[in-house]
């Protein structure tokens, strides 16, 4: 999953950081709300943890303008600001949820994984796909009684194209995904046709893959 932690102060933001990358998410993080609309507007990110209180504005600012562009993504508050109208107004915005500080790093990953899952139409941390089983955030995936050994890349491809199911996934949008800043990423380069390459043979041990579908010069569908 592709992070952008909006918040000012280094030291929290270093932590959440140091958590998240631990638990697998790619993250870049921008301190004001000048940086943070300039990185969504080159970039696509599944989620944004958001701190209201910027030095150039208000976080309010930004949840409005990413809103009219990134409807998909998942936006968290995290904020010293309890006060019920702040929640009020930041969900009336279109915010996903709201964290106030401090927070424990467990529950905020929890929360992050839970709006992730609603917005691809799952309420289960196990998702049952074709006699394939994925633990999402174990990172692990099984045929019946049979685990499959897959790197984290592997597994991150695998786990983006099941949480979007039935749609075409573009390379490009699979770069994003997978390693976060496309504008730091060789756009020639076939790494991904590599990956999703390893990643069917691992599969295909186990049963045809129909339904893993290789679009021609677009990329890739799981189809279920």
């Amino acid at each position: 999953m592709n992070i952008l932690i909006v918040e000012d102060h280094a030291e929290l933001a270093s932590e959440i950081i140091d958590y998240l990358s631990q638990n697998g998410y790619v993250c870049k993080w921008a301190r004001t709300c000048e940086d943070a609309l300039e990185e969504v507007s080159v970039n696509t990110f599944d989620a944004m943890l958001l701190d209201l209180g910027l030095p150039d504005g208000s976080g309010f600012e930004v949840l409005q303008s990413v809103r009219k562009t990134q409807s998909n993504m998942a936006v968290i508050i995290i904020t010293a600001r309890g006060e019920l109208d702040d929640r009020i107004n930041g969900l009336d915005l279109g915010a996903d949820d709201y964290l106030t500080k401090p927070f424990a790093l467990t529950e905020l990953v929890a929360r992050l994984y839970a709006i992730i899952r609603r917005m691809h139409g799952f309420v289960v941390n196990e998702i049952d796909l074709h006699g394939f089983t994925l633990q999402l955030q174990d990172y692990k995936v099984r045929y019946g009684e049979h685990p499959i050994n897959l790197t984290k890349k592997e597994f991150d491809i695998f786990q983006y194209l099941v949480l979007n199911k039935n749609r075409v996934i573009t390379r490009l949008q699979l770069t994003e995904h997978i390693w976060g800043d496309i504008l730091e990423v060789n756009s020639d380069s076939n790494f991904i046709d590599v990956h999703v390459r390893n990643l069917r043979k691992k599969l295909d041990k186990h049963t045809t893959l129909e339904w893993f579908e290789t679009v021609r010069n677009v990329g890739y569908r799981i189809n279920v």
